[in-house]
């Protein structure tokens, strides 16, 4: 083990260089799929027929083709259609283009479950139907939306890893190259378990943060919801309240 952590502490400029590089990734994915979400979800559910179909076609393709196999498309296919890009722009680019159709479903659903009492009083104040989406609509949805949000964020932090078939150098590829210097498949494996985690972390606690804010917008009161809300709970519910035990005995006046 001594000799395991010595390695680690020597391989650490190699491991940050990874670690930065699946950030990049999963930044440019997460920016990316979120605004193709907001584009492919509001088509979806706007109701003329010319922006709704496209929409759900794109979703459905992207969501029925491997995220794989997208990759390696945009790597190998496009540059004999005489457009190159970086592994990197590749990389980010997949991931956008297939967790931003999955978000986009999210999206969609979101704001049809906003309660149908607020699209008539948006229409009864004679709004155009774009201050009515994003006065009324879209803030509501953003609340609701936020969870499912959040789960798709880290599949995506952890969709980052097959971006090593490009030659790129992330964290699972740093990962691989630490278990062949060391020759410790546990202790180089377990060192990526625990990155992955803390980086999926940040992004829970950071969706939790969006989560309160935006509820906190529309005068909600957000209570214990989200990770850290959920761990304090927890934490007391193990605390007893204090019993009152009434006056001091004795005593008359």
């Amino acid at each position: 083990m001594g000799s395991d952590l010595t390695a680690l502490f020597g391989f650490l400029p190699q491991l940050a260089d990874g670690v930065l590089v699946t950030v990049q990734l999963a930044l440019g994915g997460a920016a990316g799929s979120l605004v193709l979400a907001l584009v492919l979800g509001l088509a979806m559910v706007a109701p003329t027929r010319w922006l709704s179909a496209p929409a759900r076609i794109v979703v459905e393709f992207f969501r029925g083709t491997s995220l794989l196999v997208q990759l390696f498309w945009l790597f190998y296919v496009l540059p004999l259609l005489g457009f190159e890009l970086d592994p990197l722009m590749c990389g980010i680019l997949a991931l956008s283009l297939n967790y931003g159709a999955y978000s986009a479903e999210v999206v969609r659903s979101s704001i049809e479950h906003v309660p149908r009492g607020q699209w008539e009083a948006s229409m009864a104040l004679s709004l155009s139907p774009g201050r009515r989406m994003f006065r009324i609509i879209l803030p509501q949805a953003w609340a609701l939306m936020i969870p499912s949000l959040a789960t798709l964020q880290i599949q995506l932090l952890k969709g980052t890893a097959v971006a090593s078939f490009l030659t790129l150098q992330d964290l699972n590829e740093r990962i691989g190259v630490l278990r062949q210097s060391t020759g410790d498949t546990l202790f180089s494996y377990s060192v990526g378990f625990l990155v992955y985690f803390v980086l999926a972390w940040l992004i829970q606690v950071t969706m939790d943060l969006l989560e309160r804010l935006a509820k906190r917008r529309l005068g909600r009161d957000p209570g214990d919801s989200g990770f850290v809300g959920r761990v304090a709970a927890l934490l007391g519910r193990g605390r007893e309240p204090a019993v009152a035990t009434g006056g001091p005995k004795g005593g008359g006046a």
